[in-house]
C-alpha cells in the first residue's frame, strides 16, 4: 500500500507471485505482467497524492509458508475489500503475493 512500493516496478516485480491474476471491478483482468507494468500509474501510487489507509487486517495461516490477508481500505471516497493469499517463496524471493479486491459502494455493511 505504501506509494513508494507501488510506484516501483522492480519492488512490485518481487511481491507479486509470477502467476498473480486479478479480476478487477471492471471484468478485467490483470496478469503479473500487466500489474507490474501498470500499477505505478494507479491511484494510490504517487507519494504526493491521496494514500490508501487500509484497516481490520487480519491473517489466518492456511498451512507452512501460505498466508491468507483481508482487509479494508479507504483511498479518499473509495472503499475496497481486500483479499490476498501469500505464498513463501521457496527461493530468495521472501513472500509473494496473489491479490482480489472489491469495491465497497457507499452505505454497503
Amino acid at each position: 500500500m505504501d506509494p513508494r512500493v507501488r510506484a516501483s516496478r522492480e519492488r512490485v516485480a518481487q511481491l507479486l507471485d509470477p502467476e498473480f491474476v486479478e479480476v478487477r471491478a471492471s471484468g478485467r483482468r490483470s496478469t503479473y505482467e500487466t500489474m507490474v507494468a501498470e500499477l505505478a500509474d494507479h491511484p494510490g501510487s504517487s507519494p504526493d497524492g491521496p494514500r490508501y489507509e487500509p484497516s481490520d487486517m487480519r491473517g489466518v495461516v492456511l498451512a507452512p509458508g501460505l498466508v491468507h490477508l483481508t482487509f479494508e481500505a479507504v483511498l479518499g471516497e473509495r472503499r475496497t475489500r481486500h483479499s490476498s493469499i501469500w505464498r513463501m517463496d521457496d527461493g530468495s524471493a521472501g513472500w509473494r503475493m496473489h491479490h482480489q479486491a472489491t469495491h465497497v459502494p457507499p452505505g454497503a455493511d
